[in-house]
């Protein structure tokens, strides 16, 4: 349920009620917007079944939240959140890019990467250490050695870096290199793996899973939040559908759905969606039509000799082109970039 207090409401009263829920053994969580502040209540409601929270001094009325996902959730967080990684902000007054391999390679690979991607103004550098493949045979990553080099690409050029992880062994290498951990389509629903996230004091990057209805993508975004993460971006990547023209179908209406549900910022993934290099640059500028927050694009020095996704990466000089491209969307869209 969610506690809207009346405009005007005092500190005190609002304090009061939090106090109150918290001794009844249930979690209060306090937003306060520019008009209205509301407080968000959490756990095994039975416990205050009975009682007249409408009379408490202050309160305005009490409303259930028939959602199963809470913290998440916009009627718990009327305001769109702002995250921090690094130095950057991702949310609604910014247009925030993250750019790099699918698979950092070798150091050379990635620090050509990363020097290219900043200049064109990316503000995080992203690259895979750990790689979940389809089949078993194919190049998994260089793990902690390619998280060295992601730190090494950090501090040269001033990019914040993400990495995916896919297991708690990663997440215990991954925090002591990187700014921002990115949790995998086909992870979206290890809540072992989620839990974790949440409890490793870094930003989170949730992709959508292959078939995720977006209720069950918020629910997942939950798990993390419920171990006292809230700095969690959601990243919509496409579904799988019945066409073949695509690697995946890229859902653009999930991002104002998500607007409407959700205050975490939202950004998009055309790479991984399309996985047709020609198709990038298009649904890019049709993501930040749509309200997206920022996007994830795949880059390589180049591609044709890439251990993992070449044909839908970018080189260095079509990601310049890109951002270039992009900056007027950016700018009708009220964003900075």
């Amino acid at each position: 349920m969610i506690i809207i207090m009346k405009p005007g409401a005092s500190k005190d009263s609002v304090q009061y009620i939090a106090s109150y829920i918290q001794e009844k053994g249930l979690q209060a969580h306090v937003s306060t917007g520019s008009e209205v502040t509301i407080i968000g209540v959490v756990g095994d409601k039975t416990r205050i079944q009975g009682d007249n929270l409408e009379i408490f001094e202050g309160v305005e009325r009490v409303v259930a939240v028939t959602e199963s996902y809470k913290l998440s959730n916009r009627k718990f967080h009327p305001e769109p959140s702002t995250i921090r990684v690094g130095s950057y902000e991702i949310g609604p007054r910014t247009l925030t890019i993250m750019a790099g391999p699918c698979a950092i390679e070798s150091r050379d690979q990635l620090m050509q990467t990363a020097r290219g991607v900043r200049a064109a103004g990316a503000a995080l550098v992203r690259g895979g250490a750990y790689k979940p493949r389809t089949s078993p045979y194919s190049f998994q990553g260089l793990e902690e050695e390619g998280l060295q080099y992601m730190k090494e690409a950090r501090e040269e050029t001033g990019c914040a870096v993400i990495c995916e992880v896919t297991s708690a062994r990663a997440i215990e290498n991954a925090v002591k290199y990187v700014d921002m951990l990115q949790i995998g389509a086909r992870n979206m629903q290890n809540f072992e793996l989620l839990k974790e996230a949440g409890r490793a004091g870094l930003p989170v990057l949730l992709k959508r899973g292959l078939s995720a209805t977006i209720d069950e993508w918020l629910n997942a975004a939950e798990y993390i939040m419920a171990e006292g993460n809230e700095n969690v971006v959601l990243c919509e990547r496409g579904i799988r559908t019945f066409e073949t023209a695509t690697r995946n179908t890229l859902d653009l209406s999930a991002v104002p759905v998500l607007k409407e549900k959700t205050h975490l910022p939202v950004i998009v993934d055309p790479s991984h969606a399309t996985g047709v290099r020609a198709y990038v640059a298009p649904l890019a500028k049709a993501a930040v039509a749509a309200g997206a927050d920022g996007l994830m694009i795949e880059v390589h020095p180049n591609p044709e000799k890439a251990l993992s996704d070449g044909p839908q990466s970018l080189t260095i000089p079509q990601f310049q082109t890109l951002c270039q491209e992009l900056k007027p969307y950016a700018l009708l869209a009220g964003r900075q970039f």
